[in-house]
């Protein structure tokens, strides 16, 4: 992910799961200080910081979606069956082809 490349903003926290909408990388990955601290949520007593396990990148909202476009949604798409998202299940990071981006962002409301 580079700055400036856009993504989707995927909810994977809800109920259920889905993307909500279109954000821009606004600075490029760098490591998740958070792995480090004992006393947060998402502490990692495997990750280092001189060979992070884990990164993250900053983002900034584009564009929402007028319709949550839902994972079980994705799944059932004939036109996504080929998605890197539903071929690996990865939830993080996967490429988007264009073709599935503009039928996403058509399937939310925002094409």
């Amino acid at each position: 992910m580079k700055k400036g490349d856009l993504a989707f903003y995927y909810h994977s926290n809800a109920e259920p799961s889905g993307i909500v909408g279109i954000c821009e990388i606004v600075r490029e990955g760098y490591p998740d200080h958070t792995a480090w601290d004992p006393q947060h949520d998402y502490f990692d007593a495997k990750s280092d910081p001189d060979t992070p396990t884990w990164y993250m990148v900053d983002v900034k909202a584009v564009k929402p979606f007028r319709t949550m476009v839902t994972l079980p949604q994705l799944k059932a798409d004939p036109a996504l069956a080929e998605m890197a998202l539903i071929k690996v299940g990865r939830l993080s990071v996967v490429p988007v082809a264009a073709a599935e981006w503009a039928h996403i962002c058509q399937l939310g409301g925002v094409a």
